[in-house]
């Protein structure tokens, strides 16, 4: 699909994804047009413009899409808050993306999260690794709201045929910082090789990817990566001797996947069940 004489539309661009993966694109060739609701804090890279822009703005939203391409959506509230908090950037915005997305018939890259899935228990063993087609299961108002984006992104695929990939995000910093990182890391430069094979592959229609890098402990199976090309590189076991022993202590944090989302405000008094709809 890529045509780098169109511009590329990147939000969040100010936050830390945000900050790694501008200089990233814009040295591979791509006009890249940055957007958040915080100051650029670093220099803008050559071929870049950075407008300082709420999603709540619709009206500049489809501004800044005018002409794109793609839209990488890392914009938004990116940590468990009140739900008042995350209305407005991660619902209302979102809806902002997609309609410009729809008109200017762009692909979307919608940065979801591992928070959309994280009531499901972590696994025992490779045999029960979550398929990218399991039920949501939310950890919080952040994990529903990205549970809300993945289902905008269903729908603008089947009524208007917008392409759109969900990345769920594990945990994408410049190193793991705990035990459970050692499953969920996202290393900045596997993050850059799947923003690069998305802009590039002929054709995606509607994909969730485990956004993880090469981790042997994973939590996650199989998704359609293979729609772009995308195989990561880097692994967290380079850091298991210096991580390895990092473990909460807390049961309901390190029973679940999402870690300490799900602890978060937590009021029941036993587990809630493996299986979704069970009483036990």
């Amino acid at each position: 699909m890529t045509d780098k004489t169109r511009p590329v539309l990147l939000t969040g661009a100010s936050g830390n994804l945000g900050r790694a993966l501008a200089p990233a694109l814009a040295s591979a060739g791509y006009k890249l047009r940055l957007t958040d609701i915080a100051p650029f804090p670093d220099a803008v890279p050559e071929g870049a413009a950075f407008t300082k822009a709420d999603l709540n703005d619709g009206p500049t939203i489809l501004r800044l899409a005018e002409g794109c391409q793609a839209i990488l959506h890392f914009g938004g509230v990116s940590t468990e808050q009140a739900f008042e908090v995350v209305l407005g950037p991660n619902i209302r915005g979102l809806y902002h993306i997609y309609e410009a997305a729809r008109r200017e018939r762009a692909r979307v890259l919608f940065a979801s999260s591992n928070h959309s899935i994280g009531f499901h228990e972590r696994p025992a063993g490779n045999a029960e690794l979550l398929e990218a087609d399991c039920a949501f299961r939310p950890d919080g108002f952040y994990g529903l709201s990205k549970a809300y984006g993945e289902l905008m992104g269903r729908l603008y695929w089947d009524k208007h045929g917008v392409e759109n990939l969900n990345l769920r995000i594990g945990s994408s910093f410049p190193e793991p910082v705990d035990a459970r990182m050692l499953s969920t890391w996202l290393s900045y430069a596997d993050l850059a090789r799947l923003m690069e094979r998305f802009l590039e592959a002929p054709r995606i229609g509607h994909a969730v990817v485990w956004g993880a890098s090469k981790n042997p402990a994973t939590y996650w199976g199989g998704d359609h990566r293979n729609r772009i090309g995308w195989e990561p590189q880097d692994t967290a076991e380079a850091f298991r001797d210096k991580v390895g022993g990092k473990v909460s202590g807390d049961p309901v944090t390190e029973r679940y996947q999402g870690g300490g989302y799900t602890a978060m405000d937590y009021t029941r008094e036993k587990p809630s069940p493996k299986d979704q709809f069970s009483l036990d």
